[in-house]
């Protein structure tokens, strides 16, 4: 391998795209507190934390996936031989320790988060992966606390993005299992007891899409409770028809409705953003 395909494939471990868009989740959690604009440089100390950790903990989470990607994704840098599985550990090592001393710069309340965040992203393939909807739940937990790590950053944790938190890992949650029963075969192969594995297929695709309904659901309350106005409902509406049609599809097929989910998720994510700009004043707590 040349020394160009080797960097690309470090690149690639990273999920380039998966870690911007968890960086801008956590800038989404910060303006939705109403903090973004008075504090821009924690804002931008905890989008790089956010970058940073999330591109080590999918690297380290290809590391422990080797021989399942050689099943699943035989495409990915380590099974293709861009990246020894020693060269991918030690990259993952170095944006960790990027990752923690950027968020030692930010209040206690977000570094607590970060913290937390950077163990179960170690944690995760290694101990609750292949746990029955725990590895799952985990995932979802660290996609919603990207909002509140934003909000943390500015010093604004409250009810905004407690509820962006809430409906984020719902919704999360639902899609990770939709994954899990498209990646069924690979994960039999490797003997890990997901919960499609566990409960069957159908009954996981029920479970996903029962946790979806209850997500759509609630996602009025930010409207319910006074903090957005009309501005939200415009935009969280269309995102709760996508959710539900991506549950639908994913009966059928997973791969198509997980990825429908992913852009429901976005929509869904809009609304808070343009449920706050609507307000022109900071969000109470």
């Amino acid at each position: 391998m040349t020394a160009a395909e080797t960097a690309r494939g470090l690149l690639e471990l990273t999920r380039p795209v998966n870690a911007i868009a968890a960086s801008v989740l956590t800038f989404v959690g910060a303006f939705v507190a109403g903090g973004a604009a008075d504090q821009p440089i924690a804002v931008a100390a905890a989008v790089a934390a956010t970058g940073l950790a999330v591109g080590a903990g999918n690297a380290i989470n290809d590391y422990f996936d080797r021989e399942i990607d050689r099943i699943n994704q035989p495409q990915r840098a380590i099974p293709r031989g861009a990246v020894s599985p020693r060269g991918a550990l030690a990259f993952s090592g170095v944006l960790f320790a990027a990752a923690v001393a950027v968020a030692l710069t930010l209040p206690k309340v977000a570094v607590a988060i970060a913290a937390v965040n950077l163990v179960a992203l170690i944690a995760y393939t290694e101990l609750f992966k292949g746990l029955p909807g725990v590895g799952n739940a985990l995932v979802a937990s660290l996609v919603g606390s990207t909002f509140l790590f934003g909000a943390a950053a500015v010093g604004a944790l409250g009810v905004p993005a407690a509820v962006l938190f809430l409906l984020a890992a719902v919704a999360t949650l639902t899609r990770e299992i939709i994954k899990d029963v498209e990646d069924l075969a690979g994960d039999r192969e490797e003997g890990l007891n997901t919960l499609p594995i566990a409960i069957g297929d159908r009954r996981a695709l029920v479970v996903a899409a029962g946790l979806l309904v209850l997500a759509v659901l609630a996602s009025p309350l930010p409207y319910l409770l006074g903090y957005f106005e009309e501005a939200y409902l415009a935009v969280v509406l269309p995102a709760d028809a996508i959710m539900l049609y991506a549950a639908y599809e994913s009966f059928d097929d997973p791969t198509a409705g997980q990825s429908y989910l992913k852009y429901g998720m976005f929509v869904a994510t809009l609304a808070f953003v343009v449920g706050r700009a609507a307000l022109g004043v900071p969000v109470a707590n």
